[in-house]
């Protein structure tokens, strides 16, 4: 089912949707629904879930007094949907800005019969409040189905389940109103550029920044590069503090939480490098030069892209690399003896954690999907004067292919880098310190493991991704006639 199909099921046509409504049936605001239900999904099952395992774990004779596991799973519960309202909060900020960008005429319209820019701001912060309701309330009816199916299944086959265990958890709350309050917030943010539409702009279509207005934002990139030195110092810190206490792991969690934000407000100057490295592989044929020049003109449409993939890869890979450096370490520790029974409950938790954190790479990946169509719709005239100046069908979608295929490289090795280097950080901040055979001495140097099978899923669920993400932009960009095309608004 796409985004629209989805929509029309939660919002039907009806006299009120065609009316103060009738936004919700503009391109991207399906999309953005679909990742507030997702996220918020998400985290109702994750509590229910967290819920279940504590219920069961009290049923249990042997260590139904100690809560010390349950809590453990409840923290994890809890970071696993921050990290998803994270990414669904980047998502929706960055669809809000792409959106903003093709309403600039309809703004600057309103701007010059007398509307206030922050009437106009508070009108799309609107829109992003009623989206995340709808995509909150409808997360939650799909998180309690499938809560209900999985605890059906767990009461099938766990001996020592909960007699008695209602779905009706007083925390399943929390998600839906967190989901529906960041993603007001995303609105808001991603609809700053509403203040700087100025009337006269009434008389051009959408536009998105060049590298030029970018690189004049001076205090936006001078606070990332703050956030981005800041966080790279408090990583640093952490791998030190980890080689004399674990704990050195929760200063490097705030550092890599510091320095991906700083990475995310600063896409603009972190991904065109990347950009104009990757588009020197596709040749230099008419459509490819075009493809890479669309990609680094207009550097805030392109991070826009990359980033959500860029997250979704780090996260996973992340992860990967944390969990296959511990193993690692246990494998020296044990000199390869006993390996199959010591790491298969490991084995089965890492397939878990990748599961669960696939989420949000699934979120990210809805949200280039549609920012690569909203790109398309927006760009019907320049597109239409390609095929005007002797462009065929065929040229314009291997041109819009070429860009997708541009962006989810360019992100897919951010990612990998980006997530080798957490991942190894966060293992050795960790682990630095823990005792090991046969001296028990701390570890010390913990060597990043790359795990390379969740290297090759992610390269070829990015080279599908990239495939089923210029589907319908490609569709739609050879749709509509050349001299429609430049007729449009």
């Amino acid at each position: 089912m796409t985004a629209a199909a989805a929509l029309t099921t939660v919002v039907p046509e009806t006299k009120a949707t065609t009316g103060r409504l009738a936004w919700l049936r503009e391109r991207g605001m399906g999309a953005s629904v679909l990742v507030a239900a997702l996220a918020a999904a998400f985290g109702v099952v994750l509590v229910e879930v967290t819920a279940y395992i504590g219920a069961t774990l009290q049923a249990d004779p042997f260590i139904g007094d100690s809560g010390t596991l349950a809590v453990v799973v409840a923290i994890l519960s809890v970071l696993l949907t921050a990290v998803a309202m994270y990414v669904a909060a980047v998502v929706t900020a960055n669809t809000f800005s792409t959106i903003i960008a093709g309403r600039t005429r309809r703004i600057a319209l309103m701007r010059l019969i007398g509307a206030s820019a922050r009437s106009q701001r508070a009108e799309v912060t609107g829109q992003g409040f009623v989206v995340g309701v709808i995509g909150a309330v409808a997360g939650l009816v799909v998180g309690l189905g499938f809560s209900a199916l999985g605890i059906a299944v767990g009461d099938s086959l766990l001996d020592g389940a909960p007699e008695s265990f209602s779905l009706l958890q007083p925390g399943v709350l929390l998600p839906v109103i967190g989901v529906a309050l960041t993603t007001w917030l995303a609105a808001h943010i991603g609809s700053r550029r509403v203040l700087t539409v100025t009337p006269l702009q009434a008389l051009g279509g959408s536009v998105e920044r060049t590298h030029e207005d970018v690189s004049r934002r001076v205090g936006r990139n001078v606070g990332a590069l703050v956030l981005i030195i800041s966080g790279a110092a408090l990583l640093f810190l952490g791998v030190l503090l980890g080689l004399v206490t674990p704990l050195g792991v929760v200063v490097a969690f705030v550092g890599g939480v510091l320095s991906f934000t700083g990475i995310v407000t600063g896409a603009v100057l972190v991904m065109p490098p990347v950009l104009r490295l990757v588009g020197r592989m596709f040749g230099r044929s008419a459509t490819a030069r075009l493809a890479a020049e669309n990609a680094l003109r207009y550097p805030e449409r392109s991070s826009r892209m990359a980033i959500g993939v860029v997250m979704g890869v780090a996260l996973v890979t992340m992860f990967a690399v944390a969990l296959e450096s511990s193993k690692a370490l246990l494998m020296r520790q044990g000199d390869g003896s006993g390996a199959d029974d010591m790491f298969a409950p490991m084995d089965a938790f890492a397939a878990i954690m990748m599961v669960l954190v696939a989420v949000s790479a699934v979120i990210a990946a809805v949200g280039l999907v549609n920012l690569l169509t909203i790109g398309v719709v927006q760009r019907k005239r320049e597109l239409g004067l390609l095929r005007a100046i002797g462009l065929t069908g065929a040229q314009v979608r291997r041109m819009v292919l070429l860009e997708a295929l541009h962006v989810t490289v360019a992100a897919t090795v951010t990612g990998l880098v980006l997530g080798i280097a957490y991942g190894w950080i966060a293992a050795q901040s960790l682990l630095g310190a823990v005792p090991v055979l046969p001296d028990y001495e701390p570890a010390g140097l913990v060597l990043p493991a790359i795990p390379w099978l969740p290297v090759v899923v992610i390269v070829v669920a990015t080279a599908l991704l990239t495939v089923i993400a210029a589907v319908a932009p490609t569709r739609l960009a050879t749709r509509v006639a050349p001299v429609e095309a430049l007729a449009a608004d």
